[in-house]
This record gives C-alpha cells, sequence and structure tokens, in this order.
C-alpha cells in the first residue's frame, strides 16, 4: 500500500476510539486527520477531552488536535475514511448521514451490521463480502459506504469456526469470559465485578448467534447466504482487563481427529495488509493457555489464540482468546480499512 489515505475517528474519546489513535500511530498509509466526540468534548484539544487508558501516552500531534463535533459539515471534504467507534444508539442514525455525503465509513459500531446490504467482514475470512458495496450504493443511492466488523466476542471464535467448516461444521456451544474494557471505559463498576462474575451481557449473545452465520455465508455477488450452522451461546463479564476467553464446543459431520483440527486452524491463511499478523491463528499445545495475561497481545493484539484442542463425541473442544478492543475492535475495523484500500474502495 503505498498510497496515502487521510482518515478520521468518529468517537475518537471512548476506550476504543483511543485503541484507534494507538494503532493508527506510524500507520504505512493512513494520515490521521480529523477526530469527533459529543458535543461536551468538541472545541477541546484531545489530551483535554480524553480520559485515557491506552498502556502508551497521547502520540504527541494528537494530544492537541482539536476535536470536532460528529456530524458531516465538521470534518473535513478531504477525509478519505472514517473509523467509527460510536455507541450504536447514536452510530444507526449518523454513520448513515455521512455515507449519504460520500464518507466511507469502517465502523465497530453494531447497528446495521446484519442488514442485507451491509458488509460485515474480517479480512481473513470474507473478504469478498466487502463487494456488498456495491449493492448497498445501488439500493441505497449513496456516494459512500458502510463497512463493518463483528462484535468481540465473535470475532474471537470466528477464524477458528473458519479453519474447520471444511469438516462440515453443524452446531457450535460457546461460553466467554469476557473482559471488563469490552463494556467500554465506565461500562462496570468496581462494586459489580471485583470478587465476582457477572453471568448476562446484554444482547451479547445474539449477535455471536447471527454475525457468525452472516461471516460464514456465501456471496455470489449479488445476494448473500447465511451459513447453517447452529449457534447457541452463554457469554459472561469477569474481572480481567483485555481479552475474551471463551470455551467452545463443535459438531463436525465428517467426524475428524483432534490433531487434524489443530492443524486446520495452524495452517488457515493470513492475509497480506499492514495490519495483519503473520500468523492468524496461534496453536498452544499446552493445554493451560491461552490465557488473558499472558496472550492477549500476541500479534500486536491481532492473534488469535487457541488451546486445549480435544476430540468429542461429536467433533472438537477448544479454548479460544482475543484481544477484544485491538483484535476485536479498533484493529478490526483498521483491517477492513486497509482492505477498503486494497480493493480500490478509496
Amino acid at each position: 500500500m503505498s498510497v496515502s489515505v487521510r482518515v478520521g475517528i468518529l468517537g475518537a474519546t471512548g476506550a476504543v476510539g483511543q485503541r484507534f489513535i494507538q494503532l493508527l500511530d506510524g500507520h504505512p498509509t493512513f494520515e490521521l486527520a480529523a477526530l469527533t466526540a459529543s458535543e461536551e468534548s468538541a472545541g477541546k484539544p484531545y489530551r483535554e477531552a480524553a480520559k485515557w487508558r491506552v498502556d502508551s501516552p497521547i502520540p504527541v500531534d494528537v494530544a492537541e488536535m482539536t476535536v470536532r463535533s460528529t456530524e458531516p459539515d465538521a470534518v473535513p471534504d478531504d477525509v478519505d475514511l472514517l473509523f467509527s467507534s460510536l455507541p450504536s444508539s447514536v452510530a444507526v442514525d449518523v454513520e448513515e448521514d455521512f455515507a449519504r455525503e460520500g464518507y466511507v465509513i469502517s465502523s465497530n459500531s453494531s447497528n446495521d451490521r446484519l442488514a442485507e446490504d451491509v458488509p460485515l467482514t474480517v479480512p481473513e475470512i470474507n473478504p469478498d463480502h466487502l463487494d456488498l458495496i456495491e449493492v448497498q450504493r445501488d439500493e441505497r443511492g449513496w456516494d459512500g459506504a458502510l463497512v463493518k466488523n463483528p462484535n468481540c466476542s465473535t470475532i474471537t471464535m470466528i477464524p477458528p469456526l473458519a479453519a474447520v467448516d471444511g469438516f462440515g461444521l453443524d452446531h457450535v456451544n460457546v461460553t466467554t469470559l469476557q473482559a471488563v474494557s469490552g463494556a467500554g471505559y465506565s461500562g462496570v463498576t468496581s462494586m459489580e465485578i471485583i470478587d465476582n462474575a457477572l453471568p448476562n451481557i446484554g444482547g451479547e449473545e445474539d449477535k455471536m448467534e447471527t454475525e457468525s452465520r452472516k461471516l460464514l455465508g456465501d456471496f455470489d455477488g449479488a445476494e448473500l447466504t447465511w451459513h447453517d450452522v447452529d449457534v447457541a451461546a452463554s457469554c459472561n463479564r469477569i474481572p480481567t482487563l483485555d481479552g475474551h476467553l471463551e470455551n467452545v464446543f463443535v459438531d463436525l459431520a465428517d467426524g475428524p481427529e483432534a490433531g487434524e483440527v489443530a492443524d486446520a486452524m495452524r495452517e488457515f491463511p493470513g492475509i497480506d495488509l499492514p495490519s495483519a499478523p503473520n500468523q492468524l491463528i496461534h496453536v498452544f499445545d499446552d493445554p493451560e493457555r491461552p490465557q488473558p495475561r499472558l496472550d492477549r497481545t500476541r500479534g500486536q493484539g491481532m492473534q488469535i489464540c487457541v488451546g486445549g484442542v480435544q476430540s468429542t463425541t461429536n467433533g472438537v473442544q477448544f479454548d479460544c482468546l482475543a484481544h477484544n478492543t485491538i483484535r476485536g475492535a479498533a484493529g478490526a475495523s483498521l483491517l477492513n480499512g486497509e482492505l477498503l484500500v486494497e480493493n480500490g474502495y478509496l
């Protein structure tokens, strides 16, 4: 990617917005040109508007950037791509306003993920789905476009599931152990989560059960057919800071051995994009791995870690882990932005 693309961040002061800033610092293609946030933050230098929690300093050139309001008139016309980490209740209207004005948006927000004409994309898994943009533009009359990445819990298990799909993927049961950062900067109070676990995350189970089928579906150039796999999820919040750990049981029609499944995961191809890891899935032989504290930053937080692959009566079980605010959020949108460039949409 030798081109230079000017980008902005919608919702730049939140936890995922901060990860966007961290990941864009020194990026070979993207030049950060605009930051937006709520009206309360608009007009302030970023260093005053953001309660910074990322484990690196605010980049010097970003700290003094003035935060803009989140509306098309406030963003320069020469910004080519917008990364969105807006709350879905805000994004549902705002993102479409920007797309109508000609902006291309790579969004982490949950709204519109299941819309028939909106690509829900993980570049290593279903890059061809990006061409739903053509359907979207025809149907909506937009010059811009809206692209989504999946939920942070969904994206943790999708690469391993894609790797075993050739063995006859039939049914999935998954239990998640999700980090507190997945709820946003102030999403879970200390009195709720310390010495505790929360056995319900509103809407999370439905996202895993539906987004997985769309991601693994087939696109024929005009219409997307969802995968027929049955997914059942139970989602739980635990007192880790970053890194979603998931226990996955998969029914496979072809009955492969555990070693075959592990090899398929290790050999699953990556993609040649600047932020993509060299190897998408790292498979541990140690049954006590992966662990959030030890493994969430593998591949700069962009790799999926798998361990404990064992045969079951109907298939296999395994544990998988991903960094939820990097691979599961900002990093996923960043990869989609790089795929947009690679495929000529910018």
